[in-house]
């Protein structure tokens, strides 16, 4: 009688944990759809400022024509990207190489770069590039803890019975990414210097040598005796 109390009462358990595990697997599957949203939201508000900027840019560099190209391109294959979030960060690296290269030719605009429309922009983009990094980091952790369970025991089982597969990360390439931001031009050094993100620092000049003190030779006459009292 004991025997059949203590496996029911293990089935009951068992049950339950199964119950309460595939519950947990919906809530964080749910959690890093929502979180791929607001990633897509940000993107889109990306995709919808370009146009004006090529624009406003056009209108102080109109025979940069193959910078305008590239960015028209980047933006079109980017916004066509509506697959995995790998697929979607492949298409991102080449529109924000393209961005840079937009970015570049408007520091060589004085007037562009004082026009209201374009700091407007530029301000705007700025912020939509943050809050797009800030979703990015939130879907990659959301995604980090939901994978971990998938892998691990006794939850993958629950994962395998319910088809609960690992989610991929949105990882765009360090040296595309718009952490670093806008360039900046510093003229302020002897040779002007290139940065992104902060502001630039002015280049160093190196401290000028010290004069060495002339050699004595023998041809030097001595220095006169001190006079005596």
């Amino acid at each position: 009688m004991w025997v059949l109390i203590v496996l029911l009462v293990l089935v009951v358990l068992i049950v339950a944990g199964g119950i309460a595990s595939y519950n947990r697997f919906v809530s964080q599957r749910n959690l890093v759809r929502d979180a791929w949203a607001n990633i897509d939201t940000e993107l889109r508000r990306r995709y919808d400022l370009i146009p004006n900027l090529v624009e406003t840019v056009r209108g102080y560099a109109s025979h940069e024509r193959e910078v305008f190209e590239n960015v028209t391109t980047a933006r079109a294959m980017a916004t066509a990207a509506t697959g995995s979030p790998a697929e979607q960060a492949a298409a991102e690296g080449p529109l924000v190489a393209a961005l840079r290269q937009l970015f570049a030719v408007a520091e060589n605009y004085p007037d562009l770069k004082a026009n209201q429309n374009f700091l407007a922009l530029q301000a705007e983009l700025s912020n939509t590039e943050d809050r797009l990094q800030t979703a990015r980091r939130f879907y990659n952790a959301n995604v980090r803890d939901y994978n971990r369970r998938v892998q691990s025991f006794p939850s993958k089982v629950i994962a395998s019975w319910f088809g609960f597969k690992e989610e991929q990360f949105f990882e765009v390439d360090e040296s595309l990414r718009g952490d670093a931001g806008v360039p900046r031009v510093d003229f302020t050094g002897e040779t002007p210097g290139v940065t992104f993100g902060g502001p630039a620092t002015p280049a160093s000049t190196p401290a000028p040598a010290p004069t060495p003190a002339p050699a004595a030779s023998e041809d030097t006459p001595p220095p006169p005796p001190a006079p005596t009292s």
